[in-house]
């Protein structure tokens, strides 16, 4: 306790709120080359050794990346309850559409290559690509319509309540903040099969992914511009108006929000190296266009990596101190200030992830190093290899 005594409450929180970045960035680009890779299958060479190419060059490792997905739900259970109540009730159906899209990607890699049947092959090849492309679209759904504030409330007893319907998620700018998702994963995917293949998958997923790059740019720049020139003539945003108290209780209720009194780009005005953030979202993903271009295989997926970095820190350094914005109950606005767990679960949760998340990484990096190398045909072919 003596040690707990040492780190004040609120910096804790920024801790996690840090951490909770740092999860989802790295589910992003672990993950998400996955996504990408299945979400390209259609447009890939069709032959059947090319999709097993394209498929076996993260058979080996996807499993071990959806830990990332586990560790942020986890990490959202444990440091931020009131904000999982809300996300994960709320955003049911589109949580089980994800959960549902997820399932196909293993039973896909397990049985697409069991039967010798161009039907069965091809319609497991279309399941994996729905298991790409519904949750790397409905990620970016979730975000947009974190950012436009999501119609739920809360009680004085601190019960939540969610009004919006699935199809209310549908909506344009939230579809737009998924296309982009989806053009960004698509992205990562292709550089990381410009870095695990050779032959004409390699230079598809080129040529593919260079166009999905620019596009890239192009959405997040239009969904930037479309945040600040909100229709009804002022940006979007929220700001809390009321005092905080330093080492405050977690309880939503206590503060006052307004919205539309300054826009999600208030803070790059007050902290100016914020900027860096959209920055290296556009240089990353130009980057990798060019990068690509050249066939620079190593450097391009470093350059998708940064890209994703700067897209979704974006979205964090924007919104911050606000986690989830309510647009029916604007004080029950979950913030890093009052939507945490106790001081004592924190900091015990801190101890924890400072001992395990370095083993975690540790082993990653060696499983990454002990199979690395690129897949090609004669892998496919020697049953040796027990590949997909």
């Amino acid at each position: 306790m003596a040690l707990l005594e040492l780190i004040d409450y609120d910096v804790l929180r920024v801790i996690w709120w840090l951490l909770l970045g740092v999860v989802l960035i790295g589910f992003a680009i672990t993950d998400g080359f996955d996504l990408g890779v299945a979400a390209l299958l259609p447009f890939l060479p069709s032959g059947d050794v090319e999709h097993r190419i394209a498929i076996n060059s993260v058979g080996p490792v996807w499993e071990g990346n959806q830990v990332w997905l586990l560790l942020g739900g986890g990490a959202i259970f444990a440091a931020w309850p009131t904000l999982y109540a809300v996300s994960f009730s709320g955003f049911y159906l589109a949580m089980f559409a994800i959960l549902f899209a997820l399932i196909l990607r293993p039973v896909g890699f397990k049985y697409r290559s069991k039967i010798e049947s161009g039907v069965w092959r091809k319609t497991w090849d279309l399941l994996l690509f729905i298991g790409g492309f519904v949750p790397s679209l409905i990620f970016g759904v979730a975000i947009g319509n974190v950012l436009q504030g999501v119609p739920f409330r809360i009680t004085d007893e601190l019960q939540v309540f969610y009004d919006g319907t699935f199809f209310g998620l549908l909506n344009p700018f939230a579809l737009a903040c998924g296309v982009l998702s989806l053009l960004m994963l698509v992205t990562h995917g292709a550089a990381w099969l410009v870095l695990k293949t050779e032959g004409p998958v390699n230079r598809r997923a080129r040529a593919i992914g260079q166009v999905t790059a620019l596009f890239t740019v192009i959405m997040f720049v239009s969904c930037g511009a479309w945040l600040f020139l909100w229709p009804g003539g002022e940006p979007i945003g929220y700001e809390i108006t009321s005092f905080i108290p330093d080492n405050g209780p977690s309880n939503p209720t206590f503060k006052e929000v307004a919205r539309g009194t300054v826009s999600w780009f208030h803070n790059y005005g007050v902290y100016p190296w914020m900027v860096l953030a959209p920055a290296l979202g556009v240089i990353g993903s130009l980057a990798t266009f060019v990068l690509l271009r050249k066939n620079k295989e190593g450097w391009s997926f470093i350059s998708s990596s940064i890209a994703e970095l700067g897209i979704i820190s974006t979205v964090g350094l924007s919104m911050f101190p606000i986690i989830l914005p309510s647009s029916e109950q604007l004080n029950a606005a979950l913030t890093v200030w009052d939507s945490s767990s106790s001081e004592t679960t924190l900091f015990n949760m801190l101890i924890v992830t400072l001992v395990f998340v370095p083993i975690v990484l540790a082993y990653t990096s060696w499983v990454y190093y002990k199979l690395w190398g690129k897949v090609d045909e004669d892998d496919i072919r020697d049953e040796r290899t027990h590949a997909y």
